[in-house]
């Protein structure tokens, strides 16, 4: 019997390495992909689409937060991984009784290493895991040293629109700001995501820099100008969201993308 821990501590017992993996979240499809599962995935949400081929191979099982339980029963599979931020309680709730739900939590690049470690002990890759592991941690580095004499700014993660949402501290984009030696404006918000009144964006920090990203909203020139005309000179700069948001393997793509933002800036 294997028993191995997910990142929210819960214990689950397996009779060997799952063999039939179902995937609810895209950063995680992405990486069970580079760890050499390609074969073991057999379900993925629609919003899953890198590599893009799986979106043609593989089974489709519905958005993350509105999955088809049936479908995915008819699956057979060994082990689902979620997400506790990007899946909501409740459609947790209805796969339970389906197979062990194996639940992620990554907010900080020391919680994306032990990802990559329990997954690779969990699905049996340790050898790739590891080297993923090294190649993320290189980068890190590699991204530390680059920006270590570039000018910090201060800025805003923007994530949504009716109303305005921005990203706070706790999440994974605060830290890929921080990396990066951005000051969040809105770091001492208590919300992950807090809702924001434009009108008011400088007294509540002026930032130099408006990030807004391609998702989960697909931020468009008229929304860089109603936000702009709030911000004191600030510079808007448009990004690729699964670039700030995305873990496991796709950080090693970010921190190569987050040198171009130093270079636009």
């Amino acid at each position: 019997m294997l028993v191995f821990k997910d990142q929210l501590g819960r214990e689950h017992r397996f009779e060997q390495s799952p063999k039939r993996i179902v995937s609810l979240v895209p950063s995680l499809t992405e990486t069970l992909f580079d760890l050499g599962l390609e074969d073991e995935l057999v379900g993925i949400t629609t919003a899953c689409i890198h590599p893009y081929h799986l979106g043609v191979t593989k089974e489709h099982i519905g958005e993350p937060r509105k999955v088809d339980v049936e479908k995915i029963k008819g699956l057979n599979p060994d082990v689902i991984i979620a997400n506790i931020e990007e899946n909501t309680l409740e459609e947790i709730e209805r796969l339970k009784g389906i197979c062990p739900i194996w639940l992620t939590d990554v907010r900080t690049m020391d919680q994306n290493i032990q990802l990559m470690e329990a997954l690779g002990q969990l699905f049996n890759k340790r050898t790739e895991a590891r080297k993923w592991m090294d190649k993320i941690q290189f980068g890190q580095k590699d991204l530390m040293d680059f920006v270590s004499d570039k000018q910090g700014y201060k800025v805003a993660y923007f994530v949504g629109k009716d109303p305005f949402t921005v990203a706070g501290e706790g999440t994974l984009i605060h830290e890929f700001l921080t990396l990066n030696q951005f000051e969040n404006v809105y770091a001492t918000r208590a919300e992950l995501y807090p809702e924001v009144e434009i009108k008011k964006i400088r007294i509540q920090g002026d930032p130099e820099v408006v990030f807004l990203p391609s998702m989960p909203y697909a931020f468009q020139e008229e929304d860089a100008f109603e936000i702009g005309r709030f911000t004191h000179h600030g510079k808007t700069v448009f990004v690729e969201g699964e670039m700030f948001s995305w873990y496991g393997t796709r950080v090693c793509k970010a921190f190569a993308y987050f040198k171009q933002i130093h270079n636009r800036l």
